[in-house]
């Protein structure tokens, strides 16, 4: 029977987000990631050794710098290639790539995310966005749809994905965005029942729909790091995907991670590489997308939370030392948050340090099962 980790009985699950790009962090600094092959292996490895649950590759085609196509937010690794090689050198974490529904007709994700999973022995999930990086589009021939129309196509691009991962006979299928004549995927995905999994990040209204009618994890931004004010979020998302469509969902955050042996040390690092070293262009570049064509945060808010956006694109930053970053990930759990993806500006020496010291301290805190790596299937 194949058991996918995301749905583990872990309290609270961890996973890496980025590394087939430069991660979340908008910064000069010269340790900063660099998406290699080797770096993106050594990684995904040390992740999957710690027993993270998630190891996610997002979608990029083109970065935020207009003329710039050297720039670092443009030098992505494809996520479907990415999560492919990814699994065949780990054997316990899931791999996500992310698809945008106007980037890949519905029939060629359904073949490729059936084959990573047949390759990943069941290990394989998807995140599905509906795209606001307008000149990445465009550069598709996809002009950017109003807002809301974008989920309308995701919603109806997902269906047919799911069709093709499920349906043995020959259909067709007459939308608004799409005409399928005797559609058919072979093989299946080996996750049948349930199927794959899938992500989405919705903060608008529109986008919370989507992801609670269609997403077994709903991403979202937390907005402060008041226990009160975390769940009173999380609770809304997990209230509204019950209520409205009888489901009952995880909700999971994004979270940079700046960890030093005192609370003051990372302090300095944060400012030095989140203000004095920021890549200003390209967080300038990036808020202004956002603030276009996006209704995740106000003009406020995007101002308010400049820092957080050059650490690492907007999470909700664990700052300080092993215990405190421990203490905000149970502060967390207790607010009902199921899972954290993390990010560092140097993710070899972020994950050894976090491995080190604050994952045993989640599993003294019952957050999560010690995990012993020889136990894996192929270990």
């Amino acid at each position: 029977m194949i058991q996918n980790p995301l749905f583990n009985s872990n309290k609270l699950k961890l996973g890496i987000f980025g590394t087939n790009g430069k991660g979340g962090a908008q910064t000069l600094v010269p340790e900063a990631y660099k998406p290699t092959w080797e770096n993106a292996v050594h990684t995904a490895q040390f992740a999957d050794r710690a027993g993270f649950e998630a190891i996610v590759a997002y979608a990029r085609w083109k970065g935020y710098m207009r003329g710039r196509p050297e720039h670092a937010s443009g030098i992505v690794l494809d996520p479907f290639t990415f999560s492919a090689g990814i699994s065949q050198v780990t054997s316990y974490s899931t791999v996500f790539a992310t698809s945008h529904a106007p980037s890949f007709h519905p029939l060629a994700v359904a073949k490729q995310c059936a084959t990573i999973d047949i390759m990943s022995k069941g290990r394989f999930a998807l995140n599905v966005v509906g795209g606001w990086n307008k000149p990445e589009l465009e550069m598709f021939g996809a002009p950017l749809k109003e807002h809301d129309k974008r989920y309308d196509h995701l919603e109806e691009w997902l269906k047919i994905v799911k069709k093709l991962w499920a349906e043995v006979e020959e259909f067709d299928f007459e939308g608004d965005f799409y005409q399928v004549k005797e559609g058919m995927s072979m093989p299946k995905p080996l996750q049948q029942s349930p199927s794959i999994p899938i992500m989405s990040a919705g903060g608008s209204p529109r986008g919370r729909r989507f992801a609670c009618e269609h997403a077994d994890m709903c991403f979202v931004m937390l907005r402060s790091d008041d226990l009160a004010s975390c769940k009173k979020q999380i609770d809304e998302y997990k209230d509204y995907a019950m209520t409205e469509f009888g489901r009952k969902v995880q909700v999971w955050t994004y979270a940079p991670v700046v960890q030093r042996e005192t609370r003051k040390a990372a302090e300095d690092y944060l400012r030095y590489f989140a203000v004095d070293k920021a890549d200003n262009e390209s967080v300038d570049a990036w808020t202004a997308g956002l603030r276009e064509q996006t209704q995740i945060m106000s003009k406020e808010e995007l101002l308010e939370f400049r820092t957080r956006f050059a650490a690492g694109a907007g999470g909700s930053i664990l700052l300080g030392t092993a215990d405190d970053i421990a203490n905000t990930l149970e502060m967390y759990s207790e607010a009902g948050l199921d899972g954290a993806l993390l990010t560092w500006v140097d993710f070899a020496d972020g994950i050894n340090r976090f491995t080190g010291d604050v994952l045993p301290m989640l599993e003294r805190r019952n957050l999560r099962r010690p995990f012993d790596a020889a136990s894996r299937p192929g270990a």
